[in-house]
């Protein structure tokens, strides 16, 4: 997506010349010939960069001023210093004052586009280690090759290189936001932004806010803006998690956006346009929201122009094993432990469970079974079902704690059942203490079938 910089200043000329050479480049640009137009644009839509004189003849600021306004309101806004001869000391007070660089008139094409890609690198950069770094302990790929998963992998392949909205519809846990992430990075807007929102985390007075700013403007005539998600992502990808509890208000407004791509922050009186390619997910089944008015069923059409179902982790049991296997690894990476892995056994108990949280509920458990045998593991690095905390391990069929029940689950069905048996009747010879007739009697056995059984069982 191309780039929208912001030149202010009061020379024509100079205005004309560098949205020149950076349109000739595949830049967007805008012109502003003193702080108030240049303010006004700003607030009609930030701009990925500026380029500012330091002095603006018959402007209510002068470009230092202009600066520390841009400072206050959109500190992350990359502003390179376009100076004269005679103020180069200036310019680089400038720098200290915030301004990422500066360049002189007369200036040369080569430098003005060198700064203008560094300035535009750095930016992402720093953009990209805030993302990193919340993002550090999370999958980036989709894990599991059950059908079920390929076919999420499949729609994302196909639609990730359009524009099409996505609405994904999942329960919790299931991958919704990294599915969103996926087709942001498989999409022809990976380079730019990805602002994910959780609608349902914000009040109905502030969602409004979140999702389209506001302005606000000063005694003093200064018009302050805050800058929403959608102008945020502005050529990028807005995520909008759990959808479906947005307050009727910002369901009208979002609609508006959609079909206008231009919106108001909130105070303000000037439609901001926008380009933004929408992914939207819910956790709640959409249809009886729709039924009941709760949620607009115009605004969700448009939404899921491609939908996607993910499947919850009950129905694709085969995905648990590769899922552990990654979680393994995230979480010793994460927490600096020792590289350990889970046995057969414990994977089939593991199986066993319905994960109502879905892989997300899988991922917790991992981190905390791994913190809790980091000072017992066992030296061999694999963590057997003996291991599993309770609340995992109780749909293990046992009734003892020795070494063999631990690995039922891993068993064929002949010895599980003589596993169980063994211990079975080992638990119940020793609550009758020793008497074989009363343990016959309470287990529904023969005295002489029991005695034959335990002779085979070599008890």
């Amino acid at each position: 997506m191309a780039l929208d910089i912001l030149i202010i200043d009061d020379e024509d000329d100079i205005r004309d010349l560098i949205a020149g050479i950076l349109e000739d480049e595949g830049y967007q640009t805008r012109q502003a010939h003193d702080a108030d137009s240049g303010l006004n644009e700003i607030a009609r839509r930030r701009p990925s960069l500026v380029f500012l004189d330091i002095w603006m003849q018959g402007s209510r600021l002068d470009g230092l001023q202009l600066l520390d306004e841009f400072q206050s309101q959109h500190p992350d806004m990359p502003v390179v210093m376009i100076s004269g001869h005679g103020n180069v000391e200036t310019a680089v007070s400038a720098i200290r004052r915030g301004a990422y660089d500066y360049i002189e008139k007369p200036f040369k094409v080569d430098r003005l586009l060198l700064i203008t890609q560094r300035a535009m690198e750095a930016a992402r950069l720093k953009n990209e280690v805030a993302d990193l770094r919340e993002r550090s302990s999370k999958t980036v790929e989709l894990v599991g090759n059950s059908p079920a998963m390929q076919g999420v992998r499949g729609v994302i392949e196909k639609s990730a290189p359009t524009n099409s909205r996505i609405f994904i519809s999942g329960s919790s846990g299931t991958g919704k936001g990294l599915s969103a992430r996926l087709i942001h990075q498989k999409s022809t807007r990976a380079d730019s932004p990805f602002v994910e929102i959780n609608c349902s985390l914000y009040s109905p007075d502030e969602v409004g806010v979140v999702l389209f700013g506001r302005e606000t403007r000063e005694k003093t005539g200064i018009l302050r803006t805050e800058v929403g998600a959608l102008e945020k992502a502005h050529g990028g990808t807005l995520y909008l998690s759990e959808v479906a509890t947005l307050p009727a208000q910002a369901q009208q407004a979002l609609l508006r956006t959609l079909v206008e791509s231009k919106f108001n922050r909130v105070g303000g009186a000037v439609a901001v346009p926008i380009d933004v390619r929408i992914i939207s997910s819910s956790s709640q089944n959409v249809g009886p929201l729709i039924e009941s008015g709760q949620f607009r069923s115009d605004l969700f059409h448009r939404l899921s122009i491609v939908p996607l179902q993910l499947t919850p982790l009950k129905e694709r049991r085969e995905d648990i094993p590769p899922l552990v296997s990654t979680f393994i690894d995230q979480v010793c990476r994460l927490h600096n432990l020792r590289s350990m892995s889970v046995g057969e056994d414990a994977v089939a108990v593991l199986q066993a469970q319905d994960w109502p949280g879905n892989a997300r509920q899988l991922r917790n458990s991992i981190e905390r079974l791994l913190i809790l045998v980091k000072d017992q593991a066992p030296a061999d690095g694999v963590i057997t079902a003996a291991l599993l905390p309770p609340d995992i391990g109780e749909v293990l069929p046992t009734v003892g704690d020795s070494d063999s029940s631990a690995h039922l689950m891993s068993l064929p069905l002949r010895d599980a059942r003589e596993v169980f048996e063994r211990q079975y009747l080992m638990a119940q010879i020793e609550r009758f203490g020793g008497n074989i007739s009363k343990t016959a009697e309470f287990v529904g056995m023969e005295r002489s079938a029991l005695h034959r059984k335990i002779k085979s069982l070599g008890l």
